[in-house]
């Protein structure tokens, strides 16, 4: 997973979330285990993504992108408890392959900035070889793409818990719209304003006002 260091030379990444149908993705050794021509369901359901741009010495947040996706395939219910988007909302999303363009086009080559990224990377893989735009040995998202707040937040709050909400709470940043649900958007956001304070110094500045 890259580190905040890896970033010298970069003037723009990319906060994304994803939102799930709560299923998990399958391996390689399980799909070849499925009856032969069984269409596998999607996993995602929402992207969400805002671009952060190198601003001195630190970073600001600029466009955003998100969609709706439609997974063919069934939703678990306390999934929808999580992220209150039910299936009937998706019949006219598109497939992950069209969504994906649209991402792609968005997040170009930079680098990517996500919360617990490992799965991020885990359901964009699955959704790339589900859609045949990559084969199941290959993994075209991966760990030096990513950036991980939750990896970072070890080394500022050692000991801490890895949630984006205890995350947040300590960074005094307002999660109020998360609290009857996710959203990929919302979470993408909250992301990329807990690198930034993450990155810039406000963790040690807070520190130093408090034990002044």
């Amino acid at each position: 997973m890259l580190r905040i260091a890896d970033l010298s030379g970069a003037d723009r990444i990319v906060a994304v979330d994803l939102e799930t149908t709560g299923h998990q993705p399958k391996t390689r050794e399980e799909v070849l285990k499925l009856p032969k021509g069984l269409r596998l369901p999607g996993i995602v359901i929402q992207i969400g993504c805002v671009e952060l741009l190198r601003d001195g010495d630190g970073w600001r947040t600029g466009d955003t992108w998100e969609t709706l996706v439609n997974p063919d395939g069934p939703m678990h219910p306390a999934a929808v408890k999580i992220h209150g988007i039910h299936l009937a909302m998706l019949k006219g999303a598109p497939r992950f392959a069209d969504a994906h363009r649209e991402f792609a086009d968005f997040a170009g080559g930079d680098v990517l900035l996500a919360h617990s990224a490992r799965n991020e990377i885990g359901y964009l893989n699955f959704e790339m070889r589900r859609a045949m735009l990559a084969g199941w040995d290959e993994s075209p998202y991966h760990d030096g793409r990513f950036l991980d707040t939750q990896v970072i937040a070890r080394d500022v709050f050692p000991g801490a818990p890895g949630s984006l909400d205890v995350l947040c709470d300590r960074l005094w940043i307002d999660r109020s719209d998360r609290f009857q649900h996710h959203g990929a958007l919302l979470d993408a956001l909250l992301t990329a304003e807990a690198f930034t304070k993450m990155a810039t110094g406000f963790v040690q500045e807070e520190a130093r006002v408090f034990s002044a």
